[in-house]
């Protein structure tokens, strides 16, 4: 596939998910027991649960949830610079942990959440505006009964690496309230 095609394809993919995605929101605890890790994602990508508000304010969308493997898409903006003039390392950052977290969240039963305890990124290059459309594609290496351990790669569509990341998430018990 040609650069600019697969480009444009992610612009599409993510212009398709949006369509279907609910307002940005909060799930309640109930909702958040009820289902599995991947049911839970699921709900959201479908549109039936809202997703994190965080992600509107980052411009971040799922683009594909699947057992142990998650792909999150953006595109950086003037909005992400830092004062050095390109995007901030916090937007790779927040990128790779959602799709990182989601990963691990992939594989829990219903009942079990997780929180981030270590995220570790490294930074290759610079993302700009003129980057396009970036993913975060994250794969799940181990999850346990209360650790889960995932790693991610942000890439452009011409498939250049901007940054990596791994990390380590606590699993428990999602409590009733």
């Amino acid at each position: 596939m040609e650069q600019t095609d697969k480009r444009q394809q992610w612009l599409d993919d993510a212009a398709t998910m949006r369509a279907r995605l609910a307002a940005p929101g909060v799930a309640d605890r109930a909702q958040l027991r009820s289902r599995s890790g991947i049911e839970f994602l699921e709900a959201i990508g479908s549109g039936a649960l809202p997703p994190a508000p965080i992600a509107q304010l980052m411009g971040i969308v799922p683009i594909s949830v699947e057992p142990g493997r998650t792909v999150f898409q953006g595109t950086p903006e003037l909005a992400h610079y830092n004062p050095s003039g390109v995007v901030h390392g916090g937007y790779a950052a927040t990128m790779l942990d959602t799709a990182l977290g989601c990963a691990i969240h992939t594989m829990l039963p219903a009942g079990k959440g997780y929180t981030t305890l270590e995220l570790k990124v490294n930074y290759l290059r610079a993302m700009t505006d003129q980057t396009g459309p970036v993913r975060a594609e994250a794969t799940v290496v181990s999850v346990g009964g209360q650790v889960g351990v995932a790693e991610a790669r942000i890439t452009d569509a011409n498939g250049k690496l901007y940054a990596f990341a791994t990390t380590t998430c606590l699993v428990f018990d999602i409590s009733a309230g």
